[in-house]
């Protein structure tokens, strides 16, 4: 019998009677019955089985019981019955004995799921793996990079290339697991965990060989790329050297200070897990530093966090920041709100220049509603301890982000391959760096022009991801002797959380790319969370995260400091 068909059979009878539990708190018995049926195929086919893994199973299963709860009893069951969904916390206790419902049907259908795959398996045999034969190594592609850009290379290349066993691929990272910043913000906010939007590498790959260093030299006559043991060149550890028949330049980019020395030493980076946590723990001790501070001038400047650029990334974290702040208030009763004060400054007249002007200004409306401040058409020209300058003035401040450009990694830099002004190396139609055999590039390092519109690509993990499949395509193509495909992807539009239960989107209209909707408010804030949530790599991840977002409905964000590595 077929794997995923015996996992799912076995699911739909544990579903099933796990949903007595549904009946008696959620009502609807036949529909109780359907969605535990159709939620114990889902999970088990999901899961490979592992013989005693009970209490997993129940933990596993009653954490999956909570966002249940929030997608089915919260939101789609008051949308089918024509009401809207109920947000208010006392409307939420009224659905409590529903939630206690779901986390029981959780529990219980993982232990049934469990133990009915023990008695398959040792009534049936256990499932039976395909045999893997270890491949004869003759062409190797080498891919520097674990972003979106890197790590779905070699997703497409494992799919591309699972026929061809004289293939090796090799993914180089700095980083053992895959961010998922589009939801960095939420990290620096304290909205969510910062491991749950983290997918390891490893276990994402599975024909990949991964290896976690720093790529410090490419030797592009030898065909060979030195690697640094680990994100730091000075661990007493040896180079290692990869031999490349292809090499995909993926290394995505890094914050650009525009020169300036002080900026870099006393702002905040915003482009990595490290740095959210680093934010959110400045913030939390901000917070404390006032909480006992006398003078007024001085508890001003601790509680002032000015965000430097005006597109997503600062807008995002601006809002998520906004929003915290405020929050945690009610544990410093000695602060008062108008002390506060997140100031975003942007070298344009508005915020947002990736959206439509009506979004633009809607976003900056309703975050000075929510109290931030925005300082346009002013640029940041120095910065010292507790000192923000400005073009047209000063700003006391003890904290500064920087998410106001952005640069090509520097190892680009020695290579004598042809670059734009902006440091990226050009590439054709095809992702191919013209005049190297075997050298390809994409993302943030690559300066891609699109096929059909000839207009520069965005360097945005949408327009990354799919220039990922044409590369690898390419690549299965050239080895095969084929022709080349020319890149060409239409943007399926843009989405930004501007704040709590808030958020802008314009998404282009099928068949007709010229043409846009746009949404804002609540609706564009649960598109964001669903498309997202959809994206995020991995069903745990997933089960993770929105436990997080149900978790923020009934409790204050924490405000606990993690442990800073230094």
């Amino acid at each position: 019998m077929d794997r995923i068909l015996r996992r799912s059979l076995l699911g739909m009878l544990a579903g099933a009677a796990a949903s007595v539990a549904l009946v008696a708190t959620v009502g609807h018995p036949l529909l109780s019955i359907l969605l535990g049926v159709l939620v114990g195929a889902g999970y088990s086919a999901s899961l490979k089985p592992t013989s005693g893994t009970y209490v997993d199973n129940l933990m596993a299963g009653g954490a999956l019981g909570v966002p249940l709860w929030g997608l089915i009893s919260v939101i789609a069951i008051p949308l089918f019955s024509s009401r809207m969904p109920e947000w208010e916390a006392e409307q939420i206790r009224v659905h409590f004995p529903a939630l206690v419902g779901w986390v029981m049907y959780g529990a219980g259908l993982g232990l049934l799921t469990q133990t009915f795959s023990d008695i398959a398996a040792r009534y049936l045999g256990v499932e039976i793996e395909p045999e893997v034969k270890t491949p004869r190594t003759m062409t190797r592609i080498v891919i520097l990079g674990g972003g979106f850009a890197g790590m779905r290379t070699a997703e497409c290349l494992e799919a591309e290339l699972r026929a061809n066993p004289e293939v090796s691929l090799t993914l180089v990272s700095e980083t053992n697991a895959l961010l998922f910043t589009p939801m960095l913000a939420e990290v620096a906010g304290s909205s969510l965990e910062p491991s749950h939007i983290s997918t390891p590498l490893r276990s994402t790959l599975h024909r990949t060989e991964f290896v976690r260093g720093r790529a410090t030299e490419i030797d592009l006559e030898k065909r060979r790329v030195t690697l640094a043991n680990g994100p730091a060149s000075g661990d007493g550890t040896a180079a290692q050297e990869i031999a490349y028949d292809h090499l995909v330049f993926a290394l995505g980019a890094v914050s650009n200070y525009l020169g300036m020395a002080n900026l870099e030493k006393y702002s905040f980076n915003f482009k990595s897990l490290l740095d959210a946590i680093r934010i959110r723990n400045h913030v939390i001790e901000m917070f404390e530093r006032a909480d006992r501070e006398l003078d007024q001038a001085k508890r001003q400047a601790l509680l002032t966090f000015v965000i430097a650029g005006g597109g997503f990334a600062g807008v995002e974290l601006a809002g998520a920041l906004n929003d915290y702040a405020h929050g945690i208030l009610a544990d410093y009763p000695k602060l008062r709100r108008e002390e506060v004060s997140v100031v975003l400054v942007h070298s344009r007249d508005r915020i947002l220049p990736e959206l439509s002007e009506s979004l633009g200004r809607y976003a900056q409306e309703r975050m000075a509603v929510r109290g931030v401040v925005f300082r346009l058409n002013t640029r940041i020209s120095d910065a010292g301890p507790g000192l923000v300058v400005l073009s047209d003035g000063e700003i006391r401040a003890e904290t500064l982000v920087w998410t106001a450009g952005t640069a090509p990694n520097p190892l680009l830099k020695a290579l004598g391959l042809d670059k734009d002004k902006r440091g990226a190396l050009i590439v054709n139609d095809t992702l191919a760096v013209p005049g190297n055999a075997g050298l390809w590039a994409l993302g943030d390092c690559a300066a891609v022009i699109d096929a059909k519109t000839k207009k520069p690509c965005p360097p945005t993990a949408q327009f990354a991801l799919r220039e990922a499949q044409t590369l690898a395509q390419n690549i299965h193509k050239q080895l095969q002797g084929g022709a080349l495909q020319k890149f060409h992807f239409d943007s399926l539009g843009a989405l930004c959380v501007v704040g709590h239960q808030t958020a802008c989107a314009e998404l282009t209209v099928p068949f007709a790319r010229k043409h846009s909707v746009r949404f804002s408010g609540l609706l564009a804030w649960l598109m964001w969370r669903g498309i997202y949530l959809g994206k995020l790599p991995g069903l745990e991840r997933k089960i993770r995260v929105l436990v997080d977002w149900s978790v923020e409905l009934f409790f204050p964000r924490d405000i606990v400091q993690t442990i800073e590595l230094k």
